[in-house]
């Protein structure tokens, strides 16, 4: 057989260069250096947007339909819908940010082992190898979640498993991705695989039934509520991991809907269930959730906030990474833009877009009604990125949810912001997020010294939990049994609290 011929590609800002044979779809080779694809690689979003600065990458329909003329004439493509058949140098936004991980002291009561805390997102993933008997932390591995390039948020993973017949594929990818960490995990560490005794798994709902090998299918549609969300427990041998073949794996248990195991893990990360107060905790990302309560009772909700926060559906979006503009401040009336990596911006990350529709705000550029006052269509936040009056909307409806989602949870407990003792924001964009761009915009109404970012809580709480064992002290079943789910989407008040709650606050100002 002829050799097939190889094409070299150059991915800037960064000088990476890859090598592949002709014919390569481009969506897998940049999906291996973090390259995200919004709608699955379907041609139906701009979201994997790339620049061809050299060579030639074919033009089909679904990119005459995304891109404009001018667009496709100056060399930008769709990534997900062109195939390698020359040398490219292409310009790109290179996702480089670091997974937030966890390095919280935390009590425990010695065991024999090792153990093994997997917080498996539907962006990222990362893992920890623990020494069971000192509690250290001897290695770390992350990784973007591999089943990503199948769709950017789980409604789109639960449409290719269902639609598409991709379960079984779904599954098979992230069972063996995380395997492959662990076996990292182990080689970095350079202890005995044997050794590992306890593997610990959270993740959302989808996450949870897709790793399970469970029928997503319930969560395709109304009332999106599953049979399914216990304790799912497996051997390594069962997984086709490199471990001893008795060592456990432990998917803890969803709470409700679309209420995950990650936020279980949040629950034991920061003490809720134990409090007299009220607190709570909220975890801003695609699937917004929220926990609120105390000792006696908790309340748990998730609302669709879409993937706003993470820089998708936004015009010029982008993860917090090199070129994203991820700070914007106001100074003598007047906006500066912090672009990460300290290159000139290509993008805008979640953080920079409350950042820069608070400041707009602020300046008065942006109405309440999220309209921009002087009736143009785009803001010039540093060139050539801009924000748009399409943006502004998806942060509103964003935002919308969630803050819907707090007051309603709020009020079946007869309580006011006031109320709340402690605002916990897990995850990556609650870490990084400017409280008070957050307050201003109206996403989170709560002061600012009430407000405390709570880092990886599912990773926490998933380390917490190899050292309670399910079934000796039942810590998790009673968890669940204290834990309330509401489904929003039934609830009578949730439509007209959403739409109050998508307008921006009055200024603050004097």
């Amino acid at each position: 057989m002829p050799e097939i011929p190889q094409h070299r590609i150059v991915l800037r800002p960064v000088q990476t260069e890859l090598t592949a044979p002709a014919g390569s779809a481009l969506r897998d080779l940049l999906f291996a250096q973090g390259v995200e694809f919004p709608c699955g690689g379907q041609g139906r979003c701009r979201g994997c947007r790339v620049h061809v600065l050299e060579g030639l990458a074919s033009v089909n329909d679904a990119q005459r339909e995304r891109l404009s003329p001018e667009e496709l004439a100056t060399g930008w493509r769709l990534a997900c819908q062109c195939t390698l058949d020359d040398d490219l140098v292409i310009e790109l936004r290179q996702w480089d940010a670091a997974i937030l991980v966890d390095e919280t002291p935390f009590a425990f009561e010695p065991r024999p082992g090792l153990g093994v805390a997997v917080d498996l997102g539907t962006t990222t993933l990362v893992t920890q190898l623990l020494d069971l008997s000192t509690g250290h932390v001897l290695a770390v591995r992350t990784a973007l979640n591999s089943q990503a390039r199948f769709g950017a948020d789980v409604m789109s993973r639960v449409q290719f498993a269902v639609a598409k017949g991709g379960a079984q594929q779904l599954r098979e990818l992230i069972r063996q991705q995380i395997g492959s960490l662990i076996e990292q995990l182990v080689f970095a560490a350079q202890v005995p695989d044997g050794e590992i005794t306890d593997v610990v798994v959270v993740g959302n709902t989808v996450m949870h039934h897709l790793f399970c090998g469970l029928d997503v299918e319930p969560l395709s549609r109304y009332p999106f509520e599953s049979e399914h969300l216990g304790l799912q427990t497996f051997h390594a041998g069962d997984l086709a991991w490199k471990l001893s073949g008795e060592a456990r794996v432990r998917f803890l248990p969803c709470l409700g809907g679309f209420v995950g195991s990650d936020i279980l893990a949040g629950i034991l990360a920061t003490n809720l269930s134990e409090r007299e107060d009220l607190n709570g905790l909220v975890d801003l990302g695609t699937n917004g959730e929220i926990v609120m309560g105390n000792r006696q009772r908790l309340l748990c909700a998730s609302t669709a906030a879409g993937p706003a926060f993470e820089g998708a559906r936004i015009s010029m979006g982008m993860r917090a990474a090199t070129g994203a503009i991820s700070e914007v401040k106001v100074k003598d009336h007047a906006i500066n833009c912090r672009v990460l990596g300290n290159v000139l911006p290509v993008g805008l990350c979640g953080s920079g877009l409350v950042d820069a529709v608070a400041a707009g705000l602020e300046l008065g550029r942006i109405q309440p009604s999220g309209r921009f006052t002087d009736g143009a269509g785009a803001w010039e936040l540093a060139a050539p990125v801009v924000l748009t009056q399409g943006d502004i909307r998806e942060l509103q409806l964003a935002k919308g949810a969630i803050a819907a989602g707090i007051r309603i949870l709020l009020d079946r407990f007869g309580a006011t912001a006031g109320d709340l003792k402690k605002l916990y924001l897990a995850g990556a964009f609650g870490n990084y997020i400017n409280r008070a761009s957050a307050q201003r915009i109206g996403l989170i109404s709560f002061p600012s010294e009430k407000v405390e970012a709570a880092g990886n809580t599912a990773l926490l709480g998933a380390k917490l939990a190899l050292f309670r064992p399910e079934g000796e002290d039942g810590s998790f079943a009673r968890l669940r049994h204290q834990t309330e789910h509401v489904a929003l989407n039934a609830d009578q008040s949730f439509q007209e609290t959403f739409v109050e709650e998508m307008a921006f606050p009055q200024s603050t100002s004097a």
